[in-house]
């Protein structure tokens, strides 16, 4: 059975929605924690696909958490050979610096829904079923669109929020991956965050997070499943 291996950053984060969609490839997923399991393994390194998932740390703290280098290690030696590779949020930008681009803070936080706008070739891509469609942001950090990359959608906030690399490798600076039952742990977990951001409130967010989740399922599924037929075709 071919395997899927997500590295997870914090326990909340996780692949939520996106999980099915897995398994419904033929994916067996489990979780490398990141403080907990070896990161830089065969498993990471061979895995038939490899996600980095979200956390709130930064892609350039590697001086205060090693782990990022072990992630950035494993990315280099997956790119080079072509590996499917998928980096949310904090992955996005893991993938970002591992192609030798820069990540910073970005001059906004931008935490809360909104729809993306697709660039031609994100119209082109599997991410042209998210037309229209409100997905999550919940990010400080951004990156420099990396060389040979493909933009594939940004927001007034974020010019970049997406792009693709080669064949097999995509990277999303926003959630798809988020459920409204996922997200309340969200909310407790990033709870310093929220009252500390202006202009986020909590009881605002979680009303608009049980309406947009849900009309989001759908959409990700899709998103998720053509691009895994793309990336893990024979």
């Amino acid at each position: 059975m071919k395997s899927a291996i997500a590295i997870r950053h914090v326990p909340f984060e996780d692949l939520g929605n996106l999980a099915p969609v897995l398994a419904a490839h033929g994916l067996a997923s489990r979780y490398l924690d990141c403080g907990l399991d070896e990161i830089d393994g065969r498993a990471a390194r061979e895995a038939d696909l490899l996600v980095i998932l979200g956390g709130p740390i930064g892609a350039y703290e590697d001086n205060l958490y090693p782990v990022l280098g072990e992630e950035l290690h494993v990315l280099e030696r997956r790119l080079a050979e072509g590996r499917p590779t998928l980096g949310i949020c904090l992955g996005a930008q893991l993938i970002a610096r591992a192609l030798g681009a820069k990540v910073y803070s970005g001059a906004h936080k931008e935490i809360g829904w909104s729809a993306l706008e697709l660039s031609a070739a994100g119209k082109a891509s599997a991410l042209r079923h998210l037309q229209d469609v409100e997905v999550l942001h919940w990010h400080g950090d951004t990156f420099d669109l990396p060389a040979q990359a493909v933009a594939l959608a940004s927001t007034p906030v974020t010019p970049n929020q997406a792009f693709a690399w080669g064949a097999a490798t995509l990277a999303l600076q926003f959630h798809l991956e988020v459920t409204a039952a996922g997200l309340e742990r969200w909310f407790i977990g990033h709870a310093c965050e929220i009252s500390a951001t202006a202009g986020v409130n909590l009881a605002a967010l979680r009303a608009q997070s049980r309406g947009c989740s849900d009309k989001l399922q759908g959409p990700a599924h899709r998103v998720l499943d053509e691009w895994l037929k793309r990336v893990l075709a024979p």
